[in-house]
């Protein structure tokens, strides 16, 4: 039994405020995972929501030669080192960008190179090892402030992060569970649907209504809720992008120019034109930054900037069964 918090008329906790930064699809990027942990503080918030896509695209594999010195293709470039420092400098590089680095003998890399089922396990090792990071930094960091913190995967997320999302001792994994968010409801779902992509976590939008369903269901009062979804609505302005040709993952272009269209979910539209939440809260779509009313529901989608360091984020302050008003921050 979850306890609950006595409610006013206006809805929330005593019609308390409480406020909250989101942000979303930072892609492995150190640099934006602690700008997040350090954005409580800051913005002098309740609470941090990380809606999905924690983990970086890809492997860089470091060669490491006999004689001490190093060697690894990045960007489409050759980078040498012969000695720690220039070896610090690639690394470097290499996770501003939201990609990890695997440094062995050019044999292992080979070895692992000519077999799917070698790679699939050194890239979920690697990402395992790189998020208990995280979640240690975040352990470290955080119980003292006072702030709640709230994570779950996205689409792009592979299932070996999960549990290791579930062994932090300050940061709760809201993936498809009612919580707590302060003294509203907060539902979370990591699915998107179908992407030109076949990313891991991926549904029609049949399945992936059904999912929402079972979860909405479960709320007391949906009006004053929060919808953690790492899926934006259909055609709401939020899921806004070019097409993508699924067959070669070009860019398909009409009059000679990237033709962009809603690549949003119609679930999502459909349960939240269904139960009306307070705020819903989305990511998903990197260049797709704004907000807009569905009903009486304020959607919002941050945006990404990840490769750049840069963090997108919101800030959202919430009073009883009111959205007081929300900024678009960018650190």
């Amino acid at each position: 039994m979850r306890l609950l918090r006595k409610k006013d008329a206006n809805g929330g906790a005593d019609g308390q405020r409480y406020s909250l930064y989101y942000s979303s699809d930072i892609h492995g990027s150190d640099r934006c995972w602690r700008k997040f942990l350090g954005a409580g503080r800051h913005y002098k918030v309740n609470a941090l929501i990380m809606g999905g896509d924690l983990t970086g695209k890809a492997i860089v594999p470091i060669r490491q030669r006999p004689d001490g010195t190093y060697e690894t293709e990045f960007l489409g470039d050759v980078r040498k080192a012969a000695n720690d420092e220039q070896l610090q400098e690639i690394i470097d590089a290499v996770r501003f960008n939201g990609m990890y680095v695997w440094i062995a003998p050019e044999a292992e890399i080979n070895r692992v190179g000519d077999s799917v089922d070698a790679q699939g396990a050194l890239f979920d090792e690697i990402l395992r090892q790189d998020i208990g990071r995280w979640i240690e930094l975040a352990d470290n960091r955080l119980p003292d402030s006072g702030i709640e913190a709230f994570v779950m995967p996205g689409n792009d997320d592979p299932w070996a992060i999960d549990e290791v999302l579930e062994r932090g001792s300050h940061i709760v994994q809201c993936d498809e569970r009612v919580v707590r968010a302060g003294p509203y409801e907060m539902i979370s779902l990591s699915y998107a649907n179908p992407t030109p992509w076949n990313s891991p976590r991926e549904l029609d939008e049949d399945a992936l209504y059904e999912r929402f369903k079972r979860l909405a269901e479960q709320l007391e009062d949906p009006a004053t809720s929060i919808f953690n979804l790492h899926v934006p609505p259909y055609d709401s302005g939020l899921d806004t992008a070019i097409e993508i040709n699924p067959d070669d993952l070009s860019r398909v272009e009409r009059a000679g120019s990237p033709n962009e269209i809603p690549v949003g979910s119609t679930a999502v539209r459909q349960i939240i034109e269904e139960y009306q939440p307070l705020l819903a809260l989305h990511g998903h779509i990197h260049e797709c930054r704004a907000a807009t009313k569905i009903g009486r529901t304020l959607s919002i989608n941050p945006g990404s900037e990840y490769n750049s360091g840069r963090i997108h984020g919101v800030i959202v302050k919430l009073r009883g069964a009111e959205v007081v008003g929300h900024q678009f921050v960018v650190g």
